[in-house]
This record gives structure tokens, sequence and C-alpha cells, in this order.
């Protein structure tokens, strides 16, 4: 029986217990982690129909290769790379880079931007600037955004799944929000040039 209690020790076990072929195991493992493996999945490929079917096959994938899984403590950066290549996999580069989306939560968005229900009336336009400048920060920003802001990763984590130190997880998360606040600053401000104009 499983008996850790930090969340990163429990996967840690169920993936070790996967892979003397506790099939129990991996099914606890998957529920654990399928809403951000479905996150990196969205977010790669931006195609909602295909969705359920890249999972899938990210999860048999799992399966069929855990005895791959050299370091089991290392097992988030090796899911990861599973979800996002499944994810390109199935289109073309094209394709991904012209439909590549982050996997926002609606209710993370509007907490973020709306927490006084006085701001109801124009909360729905601040989502919507606010998707679409998360959605138009470089890729190399947006991703560690994502999975820091709206996937809660840990710095650690999210240097471990992409591949970087953690100085520069740190270095493009300031960067990102840089750019967010910029693009929301000039959004407000493009609204109130357009409004001065049409009342001039």
């Amino acid at each position: 029986m499983i008996t850790a209690e930090a969340p990163e020790e429990i996967d840690h076990a169920l993936i070790v217990a996967a892979q003397r072929g506790e099939r129990r195991a991996l099914d606890s493992f998957v529920r654990r982690n399928d809403r951000w493996v479905r996150g990196v999945v969205y977010a790669t490929c931006g195609n909602g129909a295909q969705l359920d079917d890249v999972v899938q096959h990210v999860w048999t994938r799992v399966w069929e290769q855990l005895g791959t899984l050299a370091d089991p403590a290392r097992w988030r950066g090796w899911l990861y790379a599973l979800a996002r290549n499944a994810a390109i996999d199935a289109g073309t580069q094209a394709t991904r880079r012209r439909k590549r989306q982050v996997p926002l939560d609606q209710a993370a968005v509007r907490a973020a931007v709306d927490s006084e229900p006085a701001l109801r009336l124009i909360r729905a336009e601040q989502e919507k600037r606010t998707l679409a400048a998360i959605k138009g920060l470089p890729e190399i920003y947006r991703e560690p955004f994502v999975l820091r802001h709206l996937q809660d990763w840990s710095y650690a984590q999210i240097a471990e799944a992409l591949g970087m130190p953690v100085d520069t997880v740190e270095t493009r998360l300031v960067r990102a929000r840089r750019l967010l606040r910029q693009a929301l600053s000039d959004g407000r401000s493009g609204d109130g040039r357009n409004d001065h104009e049409r009342h001039a």
C-alpha cells in the first residue's frame, strides 16, 4: 500500500509499482495526472476534437514504455515529453504553429482579472483580452507561463520538463509577465484612443 504523503512521492511510488506490472498503480497515476497531460496536449496541438484520442494514445504509450524510464524520480519530464511529442505527431508542424493555444482555466483567468462582483459587467471583455494576450506570447515564454500560472507547477518542475536551468525558467517567466502586462496595457490604451475617436 502506498503510504507516502507528499504528492511527488506518491506519484513516484505509483510509477515504481506500475513498472513492476501493477495496473492499478498506473490507473491511480493516470487519475492524478490526466488533467495536466490534457493541458499539455491541448497547448501543443490546439485541437479540442483530437484531445481525447491523443491523450488516450499518451497513456497507452506510458504503459508500453514504462520500462524505458531509467530513473522513476524523473517521471514528470519523461511524461511531459511523451505528451508533447504525441500532440505534435497529431498534426503537421505548420498546423501546430498556426493553431497552437494554451490550456486556459477559465475560472483561473476570471479570478485573476475580476475579484470584485462590481466588475461583472466588464469581466467578459477583460477575459477576452487576457486570453488573447497569453496566446500572443512567444512560445518560449508562453510555455513556462502556462505551466507556472495555470497548471501551478513549481520552477523546478518546469525546469525538469522543459530541460533547462531553473534560472532560465525564472528569466522567461519575468519576461512573460512583462510582455503580458505590456499587451494588456496597450490594449487598454487602444480602447481609450478608440473611445476618444468615437466621441470626437
